[in-house]
């Protein structure tokens, strides 16, 4: 099937398009994608929405900030949606991940706004969405969903000597530890903070909600004291999967340093964290293939290269397209939705079986 993927992540830059052909088990081509960017109102919008969402209790009324957060969601992935089409040609299903605003997998709570119904409407194309419910309910972590897809781009490895770990590092970081041997099970979890504290802190010090090329951390120093102190988080010390909320991380620890060295201090969390991540895996991995915004930054590359002592390159030297993974990942779920297949496993999320999900969404009119 051709399928449109669709990814807004947690580091609210835009959203992502990318159209992928697959039975749902192998990748037969890779079409098309796009990033269009979000508008400062829909971004400020969502991240008011999360403040709301953090404070929610199950039974209480939706905040009005998610209600406005969902219809401007809405319509971003319906002008992306329509302007892409229009030269990327049809599909026949479209994977719709919607903005999470809210992750709380431990009191089974998942949040993502955004009207899957209205989409398929508007295009007259059936809409798969809703991704992580069925998972969270079943007692999974509901997230991270790409291993299946990191899997299934793995087998393009080929004579790969050992096991290659899948770093994806957006708001949030997680990553994926993909044996040599294919028998073995996929391990997957959020490591810690990805970008989020570093935009959030680079929109608050430079007013650009992103260290471009970082920059600015570049120009500062780690303060060590504070790092030894980030690595006493509880999060660190639980068993794999795991997953996390953007805000279950604050960037409260390094208030009152200078803008850059309160960047490159955010920047080393994360390269911490990934460094953490490692006692968790089932064997050392070899190889760390980086996707998200996190690779476009060469101080945090660099200081990765470091600290694990193993080659870290972007996904892109084994010809793999990073700015559009997570939205061929929506796509490639989407169609095993359709077909009934797993979008996780035990390894994955911590579900107690695989695990079907997703919600189909037909269109009820025709298309305009």
């Amino acid at each position: 099937m051709k399928a449109l993927g669709l990814m807004s992540g947690t580091s609210l830059d835009g959203i992502d398009l990318a159209v992928i052909e697959t039975d749902g088990e192998t990748i037969q081509a890779l079409g098309p994608t796009a990033t269009v960017p979000h508008t400062p109102e829909t971004r400020a919008a969502c991240r008011a929405a999360s403040g709301e969402a953090l404070r929610w209790r199950k039974g209480s009324a939706i905040p009005a900030s998610v209600v406005e957060a969902g219809h401007l969601i809405t319509e971003a992935h319906r002008r992306a949606i329509a302007g892409f089409l229009a030269a990327a040609g049809p599909v026949e299903v479209i994977g719709f991940h919607g903005q999470t605003v809210m992750h709380r997998p431990a009191e089974g709570l998942t949040w993502q706004v955004g009207d899957g119904q209205r989409l398929a409407d508007l295009f007259g194309i059936d809409v798969v969405g809703q991704f992580r419910l069925a998972d969270v309910e079943a007692g999974g972590q509901g997230a991270p969903l790409a291993p299946l897809y990191h899997r299934a781009l793995a087998r393009s490895l080929d004579g790969q000597a050992g096991p290659v770990a899948v770093l994806n590092l957006g708001g949030v970081g997680n990553v994926t530890w993909i044996s040599d041997d294919p028998a073995e099970a996929p391990l997957a979890f959020d490591t810690g903070p990805g970008n989020a504290l570093i935009d959030d802190w680079a929109l608050h010090h430079i007013g650009v909600p992103v260290d471009r090329d970082g920059a600015l951390a570049r120009a500062g120093r780690v303060h060590g004291e504070l790092v030894d102190a980030f690595r006493a988080h509880p999060f660190f010390e639980l068993p794999a999967p795991k997953s996390l909320d953007r805000d279950d991380f604050t960037g409260q620890a390094v208030r009152g340093l200078s803008a850059a060295d309160g960047a490159a201090t955010l920047t080393a969390f994360t390269v911490e964290a990934v460094a953490a991540a490692r006692a968790q895996f089932p064997r050392p991995a070899t190889r760390v293939l980086v996707t998200g915004g996190g690779r476009l930054n060469p101080v945090m590359m660099e200081m990765l290269r470091i600290r694990l002592g193993i080659p870290v390159e972007p996904v892109e030297a084994v010809g793999w397209r990073g700015d559009s993974l997570e939205a061929e990942a929506f796509g490639f779920l989407a169609v095993r939705s359709l077909k009934g297949l797993p979008l996780s496993e035990p390894g994955t999320t911590g579900v107690p079986g695989p695990q079907v999900g997703g919600q189909l969404f037909r269109p009820r009119r025709m298309s305009r």
